[in-house]
């Protein structure tokens, strides 16, 4: 009986104690993304720096509390994080970076079945041959979360609203694994998904009205 004893108390040390470490790479993980969010906002590029170190982290994590996509959503972040350092700062025609652009409705439509119809058999496959958590939950918010995460490299005004919804549902699904810092960080990149369309908006504006004074003048 006590060696029983011992093997449940020694057990539950070693719990406590993966949680206690995963629960400070979260916390880092949180701080890099919520750099990355302020900064992309502000349409630094330095928000591209942040970003990978998060979703290197991330990448563990995700692994480690089985939603398989998600931890393979960040390997991509990574990489896009690369890409877009690359876009802000030598892209364009003039290689000096991108602006901010917008894209029409019919675009989006478009880009919304696509990302959809992938989404399902995606989800279908996981859910067939994977042991992955909410499947299709999981993979919709992985593939829309890709093809964002390119709006946002291109710079695309409109990012700022895939992610509100993108945002929600991954809310969901981090309560539901006990990331609790990830979901307060996800609520908080709600609201300022909201604020980054608006300054995204004003920026726009600001240089289509720069632009159009150039040919008036």
């Amino acid at each position: 009986m006590t060696d029983l004893w011992l093997t449940l108390v020694e057990s539950m040390n070693a719990v406590f104690g993966e949680v206690h470490v995963m629960t400070a790479w979260e916390a880092l993980a949180v701080l890099l993304a919520m750099a990355y969010l302020l900064l992309a906002m502000k349409a630094s590029v330095w928000c591209w720096a942040a970003a990978f170190a998060s979703t290197a982290i991330y990448t563990v994590l995700f692994w480690k509390v089985s939603l398989l996509m998600e931890s393979v959503l960040n390997i991509y972040y990574m990489a896009m994080a690369l890409y877009g350092y690359w876009l802000w700062t030598q892209g364009g025609d003039k290689h000096q970076g991108v602006k901010v652009t917008t894209w029409s409705l019919k675009t989006h439509l478009k880009l919304i079945a696509v990302t959809g119809v992938i989404s399902l058999f995606v989800g279908h496959g996981m859910a067939m041959y994977t042991q992955a958590a909410f499947p299709y939950l999981d993979a919709a918010t992985t593939c829309f979360a890709v093809m964002t995460t390119y709006l946002v490299a291109k710079k695309v005004l409109e990012n700022w609203l895939y992610w509100v919804v993108i945002d929600i549902v991954s809310i969901y699904l981090y309560l539901s694994k006990g990331l609790m810092l990830t979901s307060l960080l996800f609520v908080l990149y709600v609201g300022l998904a909201v604020v980054g369309y608006f300054l995204w908006r004003t920026a726009l504006a600001d240089a289509r009205e720069a632009n159009a004074l150039k040919l008036l003048s």
